[in-house]
């Protein structure tokens, strides 16, 4: 999670699916790809904004952002876009910024602590383009287009940098002279090369560099690239494949068992280019070759390869909703019954904003599944409709023009739906995917059941979904807010002000809000979003297990790193930390919050699940998300699943969290 400003309080559908390609955000009139398959259009959702009220729940920050582009909230570049001063970013392998004038680029060294990993901005190369501002002209789901203005707004050149490019490609908008912070030698027919800090860079360009090399001079429309070479490659191997990227497209597919994800890497004349892959992608990919060496990077080696695109794949996750509560005896469905009523009985009033508030639905939910499964009748229909209600009045269109709670505001000039009681940042558009997943989980659940109920509150919930979900072209919400399609996982900060990127903390809480998606895409039959949902929530599960929770101990970005999970992602680096707490129960209990039947990603090594509880709780589940804890220490096995079970039935109240209830914490173990 991202918490910035406040600490925390602690408080059946089918998975195959079809090929779908996804437009890139480019520039502010591109025309929609016509191969492409919009999700929730401006025609589906327009007239349910036109309800509600438009209102600025924060002030808008200050943006470099060019005229018509939807703000790029939750991206891994939002701190070059957001804020009075713009911030480093990370497109790995490289670290770039912004200056008064220009940019600086790098190659981040990476170091291990025992409880951090870091590579932060490393501004090897400085380029004084002789700009007076700088602003974002063109984005898509990798790569971000920046242009440098001189005084009166004319402009220099565009600069383009992308996730998995080692590549910073200018072009010159007129004649310039772009001033180098580093002189570089000639190394070749169009090719310079600079030997900083221990990495050689090179200069590919149809320019020409001064003689003391500090200086370039482009015409109208002339190229200039940097790039680092790895210390396994060669420059001259590595500047063959070097050619000025444009853009980077997005095709997936989520076919049961594989989801694919294909970048498509585009440059001038639509040449092989330089392509970095992180772990995650290196085991299944299945293009291109990699030969070209390899860069270090916090999340480990990066491999080298030539080509146009980058695909891979991860295991299809299948959303689900319910638990396997009829493979239990009749004695435990006995002692569920009881537990059940207890629960119901024990209702709590609803919180007002959309995390809490959030949470208690998705508790309500899941009471209303057991409730059925186990054909109490008097608890369905109890909790059926407090339920209800409560997505009711947080549906209603015209909620916040009489009260500010538990309700919902457009920001037209932030592009995005917020909660009117903010909570950990909403209004900055901080952790909308948490919060909104709860939402749609428990309005699945509810309106499947409820035909009368489903059509109160689609219009509504389509927002929220289309918060997190829109793609194609839209007015109203930019393309998959907080998805990363490289990285295969979420950003939490809406605008990012760190020097370190952007975060993640909750993974657990991304993987369930596309899985909350996909729920209210079967209940909605929107296949469309069907399809993009499936897709995220494998990719979203597939990276939580790769880089938070079951990352490989013995690569080397963790040699001298102390623990067996990571709690506290970034772009340019990696905390055994949280935004809320200092204790270890908190750092693994982050990454399950909140356990939803979906969670059974989370199995695998039963040793590795061993260990990383072992440091979680060593006095006991006593502690802050020890429900939570108990509930993967179960996936360990027969044995872990009957010794969890009987510590969850003794586990004192106040350590069930608020999103959970003991009914369902007992159900979940009960079906390992």
């Amino acid at each position: 999670m991202n918490r910035t400003t406040i600490t925390r309080a602690t408080g059946i559908l089918a998975a195959g699916v079809a090929v779908m390609l996804v437009a890139a955000c480019s520039t502010p009139n591109a025309p929609a790809d016509p191969s492409t398959s919009s999700v929730l259009p401006d025609s589906q959702i327009k007239s349910a904004i036109a309800k509600l009220p438009s209102k600025s729940v924060a002030k808008a920050p200050t943006m470099r952002l060019a005229h018509g582009l939807a703000p790029p909230t939750n991206r891994w570049f939002s701190g070059l876009v957001f804020g009075d001063k713009p911030q480093p970013v990370f497109p790995l392998p490289l670290s770039f910024g912004l200056t008064d004038s220009g940019f600086t680029l790098g190659l981040p060294a990476v170091t291990t602590t025992p409880d951090t990993i870091t590579g932060g901005n490393t501004p090897s190369i400085t380029v004084d383009a002789g700009a007076s501002s700088s602003e974002i002209t063109a984005y898509d789901d990798v790569s971000v287009t920046v242009t440098q203005l001189d005084g009166s707004g004319t402009q220099v050149g565009s600069t383009v940098v992308a996730e998995g490019s080692p590549l910073v490609s200018f072009t010159a908008a007129k004649k310039a002279t772009l001033r180098l912070g580093q002189p570089f030698v000639p190394a070749g027919t169009g090719l310079w090369s600079a030997e900083i800090g221990g990495t050689t860079y090179g200069l590919r360009s149809s320019g020409t560099v001064g003689q003391d090399g500090t200086s370039l001079s482009l015409a109208k429309g002339a190229t200039a690239v940097w790039f680092p070479v790895p210390k396994d490659g060669t420059l001259k191997t590595v500047a063959a494949h070097v050619a000025p990227l444009q853009s980077v497209t997005l095709a997936y597919s989520a076919e049961s068992p594989i989801a694919t994800t294909t970048l498509g890497y585009r440059t001038q004349g639509q040449k092989d280019t330089l392509i970095a892959a992180l772990p995650h992608q290196q085991k299944t990919m299945t293009t291109p070759a990699c030969a070209l060496g390899s860069y270090p990077s916090v999340y480990g080696a990066m491999t080298l390869c030539a080509g146009t695109s980058l695909a891979w794949t991860a295991p299809v996750v299948t959303p689900s909703a319910t638990l396997d509560v009829g493979s239990l005896t009749a004695a435990e469905k006995d002692e569920l019954r009881s537990q059940l009523t207890e629960d119901v009985a024990n209702a709590a009033e609803l919180p007002k904003d959309t995390y809490f508030g959030g949470k208690a639905l998705y508790r309500l939910a899941n009471l209303l599944t057991l409730a059925t499964q186990l054909g109490d009748a008097a608890a369905e229909k109890t909790v059926s409709a407090t339920l209800g209600a409560a997505l009711r009045q947080w549906t209603n269109p015209a909620g916040c023009t009489t009260t500010t709670e538990r309700c919902f505001v457009y920001d037209a000039k932030m592009k995005g739906l917020v909660g009117l009681t903010a909570s950990f940042g909403s209004e900055q558009f901080n952790d909308h995917n948490f919060h909104y997943g709860y939402f749609l989980y428990a309005a699945s659940i509810a309106a499947a059941k409820d035909v009368a109920l489903r059509k109160d509150i689609t219009p509504v919930m389509n927002l929220i979904a289309a918060d997190l979900a829109t793609s194609g072209p839209s007015k109203y919400f930019p393309d998959r807010r907080g998805f990363d399609a490289y990285s295969g996982h979420s950003w939490a900060s809406g605008f990012s002000p760190f020097a370190d990127g952007n975060n993640l903390e909750s993974s657990s809480e991304a993987v369930s809000a596309w899985n909350g998606l996909a729920l209210w895409s079967g209940v909605t039959g929107n296949s469309p979003l069907k399809r993009e949902a499936i897709w995220m929530l494998s990719s979203e599960a597939a990276s939580a297990k790769a880089y938070w929770t079951d990352f490989d101990s013995a690569a080397a970005p963790y040699q001298g790193y102390t623990h067996s999970v990571v709690s506290l992602n970034w772009g340019g680096k990696r905390d055994y930390a949280t935004w809320f707490s200092a204790e270890a129960n908190a750092k693994l209990g982050i990454q399950l919050i909140p356990m939803s039947p979906v969670s059974g990603y989370l199995a695998g090594d039963p040793a590795r699940i061993a260990k990383n509880v072992a440091e979680a709780v060593p006095a006991g589940y006593d502690v802050q998300f020890g429900d939570y804890l108990l509930m993967y220490a179960a996936l360990g096995g027969a044995g872990q699943s009957k010794t969890a079970l009987a510590t969850a039935r003794k586990l004192p109240e106040k350590f069930i969290d608020d999103g959970n209830s003991r009914s369902y914490l007992l159900a979940w173990i009960m079906t390992r």
